[in-house]
């Protein structure tokens, strides 16, 4: 497996997937070994002067003013890590941790910080060997950055905390025994630069746009397949229509939903049939579908930007000597887009959800009551729909910006913050509940593609079905439908069906 180089930039969304997700190891480039070691020798200097530096020889937040004596430091960095430990709830899963401590190592490793080598490749050693620090979700504002879930992250280096190895949950201590490291004992500024950074908000965003990106594929395939079941027409696919409104995500899902349906029988069998043009659940999926996928791109973006960021405070610049205070550790560019990023994804479970029910409802398919024979004595998908119903009334509580509220803390000091995590946590939420949204549909469209025996689907169309077919079976007569749900929302996340389509019509914008 291909080891993923953390230094001054350069860290892609699929490189920090392949370390959160596939287990891909990390190391820190050369360059970015000798930018630590030459920023970690200017910081000494100063202590060595005692020179007023905020966090290294200063207390921290409002009691910034108070002085910490030479003798103190090392007492000062391991205070910040306990008493900052202070989250709550249940523990972020293990794929985002290690993609939290992929990106704390980036950050350090752009050598701005004036942490020890030692410390950062105690980190690395930490990730590599699978020990991922057990972090309470909750007890982020997103400004001085995560404080409480990094801290929780670094005790593990004090052989403090806890942590999951191998499946279990152990101490701390054991933790680092277990993949051959002592517990480190850290020097001055290092307990803050440690936890002065935006990484756990920026770790749970960035799988959540990783995933809102293959969502909106998805998206797409789902709704040619519901067009083509509900009779609709391909004229809305017509590039002369988005050639007049040139929103990129716009040309590109109706771009895609053409190719996905071209050479339908299904579709040139009802082409002269009296209906003048369909409902805005079909019409207007390119105009939906194609304004989140702008969305997800933009946001792509700002993650890509802050992974690839230096977010301590103070930042600390070898060359030039000096270091400056600011607030590069604010997690208001993340925030912003993490609620944009939830509206966005909400929008596509919405018109899925509406789809749906055109799918399940006679009156307005034509097809039988709830897809299924022996209506009455079987419900069918009826149930599915109001699961997707729910979902979607659940992504409009989430939907509501986090970004617009602050509260003051430490004392008054920090008198505005992100509240990023939050918005980061709505955010993973409203996308795996699209998932579910989109899983429905597919069952639905797949259901109802079964009927349409003697007409061939689309190229991408069909391709996706087989797929669909090849693991879960036709329902015939009613069961348990949320072993189905989650079935097909397993072949989503695996990317099956989408590559499937891919090989067939090309790769989808």
């Amino acid at each position: 497996m291909k080891t993923i180089a953390l230094g001054y930039e350069g860290l892609t969304l699929d490189d920090l997937i392949s370390v959160a997700r596939d287990g891909a190891p990390v190391k820190v480039t050369k360059k970015a070994a000798r930018r630590i070691v030459k920023t970690r020798k200017l910081v000494e200097s100063w202590v060595d002067d005692e020179k007023t530096i905020y966090g290294i020889t200063t207390g921290f937040g409002a009691l910034s003013d108070v002085a910490i004596s030479k003798k103190d430091t090392r007492k000062l960095q391991q205070n910040i890590l306990m008493s900052h430990a202070a989250g709550v709830g249940d523990p972020l899963d293990e794929p985002t941790v290690r993609a939290v401590m992929a990106l704390r190592i980036k950050d350090l490793a752009r050598g701005h910080s004036g942490i020890r080598l030692q410390t950062v490749e105690h980190l690395v050693t930490m990730l590599n060997a699978g020990v991922c620090p057990v972090i309470p979700q909750q007890g982020s504002v997103g400004a001085s950055g995560d404080l409480a879930p990094l801290a929780h992250l670094a005790l593990v280096l004090l052989g403090r905390g806890q942590a999951f190895y191998k499946g279990r949950k152990i101490s701390g201590a054991r933790a680092l025994k277990n993949c051959g490291l002592s517990p480190i004992r850290l020097e001055s500024g290092e307990g803050l630069a440690l936890v002065n950074g935006t990484q756990v908000m920026t770790a749970i965003g960035a799988l959540a746009v990783y995933d809102a990106l293959r969502l909106s594929k998805i998206t797409d395939i789902a709704a040619a397949m519901s067009l083509e079941v509900l009779m609709g027409s391909r004229t809305e696919f017509n590039a002369k229509i988005h050639r007049v409104r040139p929103h990129p995500g716009q040309a590109a899902c109706a771009e895609n939903m053409e190719r996905l349906t071209r050479d339908s029988e299904i579709i040139t069998s009802h082409k002269d049939c009296s209906r003048i043009q369909d409902a805005y659940t079909l019409r207007c999926s390119p105009q939906v579908h194609g304004a989140t996928l702008d969305a997800v791109t933009y946001c792509r973006r700002v993650i890509e930007t802050e992974m690839n960021s230096s977010t301590n405070n103070p930042l600390i610049f070898a060359d030039s000597g000096d270091f400056l205070l600011g607030g590069n550790f604010h997690g208001q560019p993340v925030a912003l887009a993490l609620d944009f990023l939830s509206i966005a994804a909400a929008e596509l479970a919405n018109i899925s959800e509406r789809r749906i029910e055109r799918l399940v409802n006679p009156k307005l398919s034509g097809l039988p009551a709830f897809l299924v024979a022996d209506g009455g004595l079987n419900s069918g998908f009826m149930i599915a729909q109001y699961t997707a119903a729910a979902l979607v009334s659940e992504n409009k509580v989430l939907c509501h910006p986090a970004s617009v509220d602050s509260i003051p803390t430490s004392a008054n000091k920090e008198d505005h913050v992100s509240m990023g995590t939050i918005a980061a946590r709505q955010c993973r939420e409203v996308i795996r509940n699209t998932e579910n949204v989109i899983a429905i549909e597919l069952l639905c469209a797949a259901q109802a593609l079964d009927l349409f025996t003697n007409l061939k689907p689309g190229e991408g169309t069909l391709a996706a079905y087989r797929v669909i077919r090849n693991a879960i079976s036709h329902l015939k007569k009613d069961r348990i439908l949320s072993a189905d749900i989650a079935a097909m929302k397993t072949l989503i996340r695996s990317g099956k069906i989408t590559a499937a389509v891919e090989q067939k019509v090309g790769a989808l914008g």
